[in-house]
């Protein structure tokens, strides 16, 4: 920044005539001074000799010290300040010169000041006693040399530019390095709000961070998330390296550039325990302190894997359930049609032995069919269920002395109940499969003997455990436990216990439907099954019921009934598989009912607009092909007749069906397969309630066939 040239000179002495001499000498016409001044300053700067011009100078008098310091202070406020006084020493009767220049640099420090003087008032001592060392003063003895006025007025005009000039600069240094250094703190400040924001985040992070030295990796820092995970302490790991205190973590270093960081990838971490976690690593490299470092990020993802896992288990079970189901309906069809064809040839005379033998076996093995479908639909849960109260601790009692004939001497059964256990609200039949079959899948674990133990407890689920296990539900649960002591399993076998089918058994030493018929009446009644095994330590299967408020009611045993030989009613038939339809008109035809039949909801809509005041009695399948379903088919018509008989069959289960209609076997719900003798005892509970307690027992099988009759003459009127 550049200063222009002050030429502004204040006089100060008390004599008018010494102000008359220094205006002749410095705004004289004669540049014959400045010219000679411009030739030392050239030799004295080493600077070349510039043209000389004029310069003129401004003057300003004063004759006391107090009107100097009015026309400083004046200038000051003008902003037009003197560059120079020339001050005479004695001014009667006021301030001297040296009070004078006193009170003049208090208001101008700046003001260039020769003191001019005829006598020796002062020595130089005692000047700078009063006035202090300083470059601004300079001594002019009385009487002077015009040619030294000049050069004193030219240089020390020059001098007071040069040092304003040099005081601004340094007023703008001092400004760009206050202006500097508040940016820098500012930075400082910014940078240390950064790292506090940045220590916190990383200290209080739930995702596991660590710091590393990027040439030999060692641990400069770690957050609490990170030793939570690997299970070492702080004090362990900073300062040391992975190798050092033998942690792993298992990802693509060479992989990892300076613009190339890596995200996400999968890795394997071992941890203090020697567990290893699955986790996704990612890198970053960063500078701290001048030096490069990395930042690693370590998300465990074993839980997360674990519940996909369960789920993907879930997904997949509900899969085989599904097809499992499918294949058991269309199964029970087929047995419906062995079953009651055998069932309907041995209750009929004129057969011989062999023919009676041979429709014995049939009968046998179809039921032992049924026995395998029953399975299948407990799997997919969609078998039959009768459930009440049960105590499960009376339950196992109950079971005990067949388990123990069933495992055998070489294998100890012990039981471990637990006290007050509350009831649950379950199928008795369907508990007591479970226990059998997990107590059998133990026996079987453990060919050279050991020991069983069932035992009961009751726990309470929260939310918190749900988080370990999808299938969890919040509540209150009855657990029942089967530990035994045999082989254990591996992984890849604990994956697969629960599918239909699968068995490590020889052939021919068992169906593989044991665990899924324990998995599907497990789900059937709203629990889960947890399992835990190790090869060579045993398992330990633990099966969660829900607990149940209801009061246990007394049992009624419905014994089937045999139907009289003269039906006198008619009985709508709506079943869409041809050739079971063709089996129950033929029963039904024996037993002397009038059949009317359909083979789809539609269709029996039809069949009912035409015989309306005939029909006594509706059985129709539950799934059904088209718009209408058995459900929907026996709703329309009981609005049109709510004294109409109806009793439904399905292969599935009656949960499965809406709650509109309360589904009750052997009352109005008979499942598939079925004995012949078995249609007929339902038909004549429905038809005529007020016999049913005066009813025979239904014969068997084996016995029906001992128990022949004629058949009736039908009075089938089929319609379709």
């Amino acid at each position: 920044m550049n200063v222009p040239l002050n030429n502004r000179i204040l006089l100060v002495d008390d004599n008018p005539a010494i102000h008359e001499d220094f205006r002749k000498i410095l705004l004289g016409t004669s540049n014959k001074a400045r010219t000679e001044l411009d030739a030392m300053e050239s030799v004295l700067f080493d600077k070349p000799l510039m043209p000389a011009t004029k310069v003129t100078f401004e003057l300003a008098s004063a004759y006391q010290g107090k009107e100097a310091l009015e026309k400083i202070t004046e200038s000051l406020k003008e902003e037009k300040p003197f560059a120079l006084a020339f001050v005479d020493v004695r001014m009667p009767p006021g301030w001297d010169g040296i009070e004078t220049i006193e009170r003049l640099w208090q208001v101008d420090p700046a003001l260039q000041i020769v003191v001019c003087t005829a006598y020796s008032d002062y020595s130089w001592e005692k000047m700078t006693q009063r006035l202090g060392v300083n470059d601004n003063l300079v001594i002019l003895k009385k009487p002077f040399d015009n040619i030294e006025v000049l050069q004193l007025a030219h240089a020390l005009t020059r001098k007071w530019q040069v040092t304003e000039q040099a005081q601004m600069r340094l007023e703008s240094l001092d400004k760009m390095v206050a202006d500097r250094t508040r940016a820098l703190e500012s930075s400082n400040a910014e940078l240390r709000r950064s790292e506090e924001r940045f220590a916190k985040a990383f200290r209080a992070s739930p995702i596991p961070f660590a710091i590393q030295t990027l040439r030999e990796n060692r641990f400069v820092d770690v957050n609490d998330a990170f030793r939570h995970m690997t299970g070492y302490g702080r004090a362990e790991l900073i300062g040391r390296t992975p190798l050092d205190v033998h942690l792993c973590i298992d990802y693509p270093a060479s992989s990892l550039g300076e613009d190339r960081p890596i995200r996400h990838v999968e890795a394997q971490v071992s941890t203090k325990s020697g567990e290893l976690r699955t986790a996704l690593a990612s890198v970053e490299r960063i500078v701290l302190d001048g030096e490069p470092h990395l930042l690693l990020m370590v998300l465990d993802i074993s839980e997360r894997l674990h519940l996909e896992s369960q789920l993907r288990q879930a997904q997949k079970m509900e899969a085989i359930g599904q097809l499992a189901a499918g294949v058991a309906h269309d199964f029970n069809n087929l047995l419906t049609i062995i079953q009651g064809h055998a069932s309907l040839q041995l209750t009929l005379s004129g057969h011989g032995e062999d023919t009676v033998e041979s429709l014995q076996q049939i009968a046998m093995a179809s039921e032992r069919a049924a026995d395998l479908t029953r399975q299948l639909l407990a799997f997919s849960r969609r078998q039959v269920m009768r459930p009440r109260v049960v105590q499960v601790n009376t339950l196992i009692r109950e079971l005990t002395a067949m388990l123990r004939r069933l495992i055998g001497e070489q294998i100890e059964l012990r039981t471990e109940f637990g006290e007050e256990l509350p009831p649950v609200w379950a199928d008795h039949t369907g508990l007591e499969q479970v226990i059998m079959n997990l107590t059998l899948n133990a026996r079987d674990a453990m060919p050279r003997g050991g020991s069983i133990t069932i035992g009961t407890q009751v726990m309470e689920m929260t939310e918190e455990d749900r988080e370990h296990n999808p299938e969890v539900a919040p509540g209150r649960y009855v657990v029942l436990s089967v530990t035994d002591t045999g082989t254990g399993m591996d992984a890849n076998t604990r994956a697969r216990i629960f599918e239909p089918f699968f068995t490590t058994k020889e052939t021919n030493k068992g169906t593989g439907m044991g665990l899924a018929t324990v998995y599907g009446i497990t789900k059937q009644h709203e629990g889960w099954i947890d399992v835990s095994t190790e090869l060579g330590k045993g398992s330990q299967f633990r099966v969660f019921l829900p607990t149940t408020d209801r009061v246990a009611e007394p049992l009624i045993d419905p014994a089937h009934q045999a139907a009289p030989t003269d039906g006198a009613a008619t009985i709508l038939i709506v079943e869409d598989d041809e050739a079971v339809r063709s089996l129950v008109r033929e029963i039904l035809d024996h037993h002397g009912y009038r059949v009317l039949e359909a083979e789809h909801g539609e269709a029996a809509l039809a069949v009912w607009r035409n015989h309306r005041d005939e029909i006594d009695l509706l059985l129709t399948d539950m799934v059904m092909p088209g718009s209408v379903n058995g459900l929907e088919l026996s709703q329309r018509l009981l609005g049109e007749r709510p004294d109409l008989k109806v009793i439904y069959t399905s292969g599935y289960s009656a949960e499965l069906f809406s709650s509109d209609v309360k589904l009750e076997d052997g009352v109005n719900y008979l499942p598939k397969p079925y004995l012949s003798a078995k249609l007929t005892s339902i038909l004549r509970r429905a038809l005529h309630p007020e016999e049913e307690t005066d009813a025979a027992p239904v014969p068997t099988v084996a016995t029906s066939a001992a128990a022949s009759k004629p058949v009736a003459k039908s009075k089938s009127a089929r319609a379709k």
